[in-house]
């Protein structure tokens, strides 16, 4: 006689799909790293998953983790079955013991044993079978009672929502102007794009005018966090993603805080920034210390500007655009055609003051800009330390942005620089050079300068002789 299975019971339930063989703890693992400033790729490394299983979380999430795997989320109760738990359940019955002899080894009750081979197992041709793997997803599944978004329950405030985020631009005679024609890619927008057209207020912007324009109906009312979520993370069944196109950012995800903290531009590090500068080029006691920048004009054409601290003398760098510039394509990772690139640059300062004596090439402060990424071979070609500012902290190359204000009588913005050659800039370096400044008790910077060499040289000579 043939034993028959024991009948499960319970309804039929519609398949969420294959168990997913990554289990709580790893989704722990990822989601701390992801908070300590990981990529997804990195993080799902560090985790003991693939890296496509890494990107797939972190975009399904939308960048953020879920509350069960924040920093702050409480640890699981023990009266809860854990999976280690469950793989000695799945382990003693298949050696047949009974439930009261897996409750005993376990110590737990022969209760929670029951109900625990009675939810969470495995259903096979109307028959019970028990899976450790599959007991913890209909466990986790059973915890997590989505409670549903309010914009997907509530149509009206759903379609305000949507108006204010992704309405049509209208002119002021009402015509509708649809903008340019963008595809949404299910990824942020690249520079130098056309962006889509909306009305793109931003979600603070529409929490804050629902009470405004209904004083008198509380079911219209959200919070600006609950229009982020119902962008960001699939499965909300509220807003569709491509709305995320009308935000200002265009960003597709959440950034994790870590993680923009640990931007930067990958050429500077901790010893090359302004604070670990000498002392000596602070209070421009000592000479041979610069300050360099780039003045900009129409079709990326650009100036750099090197200005001495103690003289206040300027050299003017000539950064011709390269050929093809304006006339080929953009080539990503490609040389700068606009001739203001690294290798550019250096080349243009390493000409500009390696005829200077030692004493006066000590040092060059610039900004965090990417033309200076070639900074290690300007030390080596022309000798000089660089050194550079704070973020968005222009008042530290104080004399250079003085200096580049004074430019712009001769190179205005919005004009072509690429318009004036080496010799016209140089002329203007001249000019500049010959104005008597009160600063150095109406001397010129040139006079001073020229003090300065002539001290350099003698100094030369005693040394040599």
């Amino acid at each position: 006689m043939q034993n028959r299975k024991r009948r499960s019971g319970r309804a039929p339930l519609f398949s969420p799909g294959r168990p997913p063989a990554t289990g709580r703890d790893e989704n722990l693992r990822f989601w701390a790293a992801i908070a300590a400033g990981m990529a997804s790729e990195d993080a799902a490394v560090a985790a003991g998953v693939s890296q496509a299983v890494g990107t797939r979380w972190f975009r399904k999430a939308g960048g953020l983790p879920p509350s069960m795997f924040r920093p702050s989320a409480k640890p699981l109760s023990s009266r809860y079955l854990s999976f280690a738990e469950r793989e000695e359940v799945a382990l003693l019955r298949a050696q047949g013991c009974s439930m009261q002899a897996v409750a005993r080894r376990l110590g737990r009750a022969a209760s929670t044993i029951s109900r625990e081979l009675r939810r969470n197992a495995a259903t096979r041709s109307g028959g019970l079978e028990y899976r450790a793997t599959t007991a913890q997803w209909h466990a986790e599944r059973a915890a997590r009672r989505p409670k549903p978004a309010k914009l997907a329950l509530n149509a009206a405030l759903r379609t305000y929502v949507e108006e204010r985020l992704a309405g049509v631009v209208v002119a002021p005679s009402g015509t509708a102007v649809p903008g340019p024609a963008v595809l949404w890619k299910g990824r942020r927008h690249g520079p130098r794009k056309d962006r889509q057209w909306a009305k793109a207020w931003s979600p603070e912007q529409i929490a804050r005018r629902l009470p405004v324009d209904f004083p008198d109906d509380e079911t219209m009312r959200i919070s600006h966090e609950a229009i982020y979520q119902a962008l960001f993370v699939q499965g909300r069944g509220a807003l569709r993603r491509e709305l995320t196109a009308c935000l200002r950012t265009g960003r597709v995800l959440r950034t994790p805080r870590a993680r923009t903290r640990g931007r930067g531009k990958t050429f500077i590090s901790p010893e090359i920034m302004i604070s670990k500068r000498p002392a000596e080029a602070t209070d421009r006691a000592v000479p041979g210390h610069w300050e360099g920048d780039l003045i900009v004009g129409l079709g990326s054409s650009a100036i750099g500007t090197l200005v001495e601290r103690t003289t206040r003398f300027t050299l003017l760098l000539h950064l011709p655009p390269m050929s093809g510039h304006g006339q080929e394509a953009r080539v990503k990772n490609g040389p700068a055609l606009a001739g203001h690139g690294a290798e550019a640059v250096r080349d243009a300062i390493t000409r500009a003051i390696i005829t200077l004596p030692e004493a006066l090439r000590r040092s060059l402060t610039w900004d965090q800009g990417a033309e200076m990424a070639q900074h290690a071979s300007l030390k080596i070609n022309a000798g000089v330390q660089v050194y550079f500012c704070d973020p968005h902290s222009p008042w530290q190359r104080g004399s250079n942005e003085n200096t580049n204000g004074l430019l712009r009588q001769y190179f205005p913005k919005g004009t072509d620089l690429s318009a004036h050659g080496a010799e016209a800039i140089a002329a203007v370096a001249a000019t500049l050079n010959a104005r008597p400044r009160k600063t150095l008790a109406w001397k010129t910077p040139a006079e001073a300068f020229e003090q300065l060499l002539r001290s350099a040289n003698e100094h030369h000579v005693a040394t040599t002789t």
